[in-house]
């Protein structure tokens, strides 16, 4: 490069453009279930919240890690719009993993949550793909 000449800066990348998702915000609440006593240290009426990846107790309120551990798996998928036949979408009363306990956990959608996918994410989207067949389980 002859001196005194600008040096050729390599082309920034182009700002990723916008690729919102939505998820719904949850609330999970303590029920008591008929006839069966609270035995673990979770007591009526308690919750947690969950919007995008972040969990919220309310000032003061704890929750068990065994009830917690029971709950977790099911909230991404709650998090998102499901099928109307899927259970899924119908079924939203989760037991306390301790059988002699009557605690149960009301998951309830509270409204919902708009994310940018660059802003969870280091994984950039793909270009979509060719259409694909869907196949069919064999019984």
């Amino acid at each position: 490069m002859l001196s005194g000449m600008p040096k050729k800066s390599p082309a920034s990348p182009k700002p990723p453009a916008r690729a919102p998702f939505r998820l719904y915000d949850l609330k999970i609440v303590v029920e008591k279930a008929a006839g069966q006593p609270m035995i673990c240290n979770h007591q009526e009426g308690d919750f947690f919240e969950l919007r995008g990846e972040n969990l919220s107790l309310p000032a003061g309120q704890t929750f068990p890690i065994y009830s917690l551990a029971a709950v977790l798996p099911l909230l991404p998928a709650k998090q998102r719009e499901t099928h109307p036949n899927d259970w899924m979408t119908t079924d939203a009363v989760i037991a306390c993993p301790d059988p002699h306990c009557g605690g149960r956990f009301r998951i309830l959608r509270t409204g919902t949550s708009v994310f940018d996918h660059a802003a969870v994410t280091a994984v950039p989207l793909s270009a979509p793909k060719s259409s694909t067949k869907s196949r069919k389980r064999a019984r």
